[in-house]
């Protein structure tokens, strides 16, 4: 789950990780209004939106005017950008050609900055540790810089069963280059940033840029938080901080009927139950040529009312031309999915190719339904056969289109 840069804020400052002061607001009003308790003369109002890049990106109404993060030095230009960003689409390179449509901003004091770093916090799967990267080479993608400066990125892994302790806090610091005050400073916000990791069940924290002020501080100019999901039925604090207007409304439907569901770019829609088999499912669609439209688990213990909600949601995307359902019946009924699929293709007038391979406990009885359904139903006898099916379908579909 991801949550904003302003609430990212709030959550890192009570551990003590130093950030400039801010203030939420959710209207033009609300914007000006925190000028007046901040302590200026320098303010920067920024576009809250769970994407990068703002600074960099452009609102679709004004694409040659500025981006989403502005410095202001008075009250009448911290209105004027508001007025600007307020309720208007911003794309940025994460948020794609659509955009997202700006529902907050952060008003914060201007902070004056010697230097530039990043610094995030991850799980390292390779290690299976908590793990931090920092880099001389603050405000840029980490992912430019691995690329073509990998030298400059500093990691440690910190043993989970020991925690952070302060001489990995000072590797990092050294690893930087700081000195005096700021590396006695780094390591407090190092210490502090792997505190709120673990606590709150973090996937990522990722500060860029991390500065170093003219008074040899160290502080998040920015931040962002990405939690696992899986834990917020205990970190009921962040859990209130979920944003929906920002989730995918596909990933948001499937979240309600619990389905693990997440859209991709393809034009192949897949419903799989179990994530490792839907996870060959996807690879095996692209070996014969085709592109996943979603990543899609019912899980073990679905009814055909969530089989058939499922089916929507993948027929809702409209980049999908084609569908193949790849079911192995255990604890899951091949009938009981087939019930759920002809039920749903029914209700949405199934317009597209439908492959289905069916395996395991009632896979007879569910072939006879799909037989008998009266529904063009294209029937596969393995993977191998379901995937060279539809993406034969599919390509066709497109071309006829």
């Amino acid at each position: 789950m991801n949550i904003h840069e302003y609430q990212a804020k709030e959550l890192l400052e009570k551990y003590g990780v130093a950030v400039p002061k801010g203030i939420a607001a959710m209207s033009v009003d609300e914007a000006v209004a925190a000028v007046k308790e901040l302590s200026g003369p320098l303010y920067v109002i920024k576009a809250q939106i769970h994407a990068g890049g703002r600074g960099a990106g452009k609102f679709k109404n004004n694409p040659e005017g500025k981006g989403g993060v502005r410095l202001c030095k008075s009250e009448d230009e911290v209105k004027e950008a508001a007025e600007a960003m307020m309720n208007q689409v911003l794309v940025t390179k994460q948020t794609g050609p659509e955009g997202k449509e700006v529902q907050r901003l952060y008003v914060t004091d201007g902070v004056d900055i010697a230097k530039e770093y990043y610094c995030s916090v991850l799980l390292d799967r390779a290690t299976s540790r908590p793990t931090f990267m920092v880099s001389t080479e603050g405000g840029m993608d980490i992912e430019e810089v691995a690329e073509k400066t990998p030298e400059k990125i500093v990691k440690c892994a910190i043993d989970p069963a020991t925690g952070m302790m302060p001489f990995h806090a000072r590797k990092l610091a050294f690893g930087l280059g700081l000195k005096g005050d700021a590396m006695k400073s780094a390591v407090k916000f190092f210490m502090a940033l792997y505190k709120a990791f673990i606590e709150l069940d973090a996937a990522i924290v990722e500060i860029n840029p991390m500065i170093v002020t003219d008074k040899d501080e160290i502080m998040a100019l920015d931040a962002k938080m990405n939690f696992d999901e899986n834990a917020l039925f205990r970190q009921k604090m962040v859990a209130e901080m979920r944003d929906e207007s920002e989730e995918d409304e596909n990933e948001r439907e499937a979240k309600n009927w619990d389905l693990s569901y997440v859209s991709m770019d393809g034009d192949i829609g897949c419903m799989v139950n179990g994530a490792g088999l839907a996870m060959s499912t996807m690879d095996i669609i692209k070996l014969y040529g085709g592109e996943p439209a979603n990543f899609l688990d019912v899980g073990g213990g679905a009814t055909a009312e969530r089989v058939t909600a499922a089916f929507k949601i993948i027929l809702s995307d409209p980049n999908v031309k084609g569908i193949l359902v790849n079911i192995f019946g255990g604890i899951m009924k091949c009938d009981v999915i087939a019930e759920g699929v002809i039920a749903a293709a029914k209700e949405v007038d199934l317009s597209v190719p439908l492959v289905v391979r069916l395996e395991g406990t009632n896979v007879e009885k569910g072939k006879e339904l799909m037989a008998g359904s009266g529904l063009p139903i294209i029937a596969a006898d393995d993977l191998d056969d379901a995937a060279q099916k539809v993406v034969e379908a599919t390509k066709k579909a497109a071309q006829a289109a």
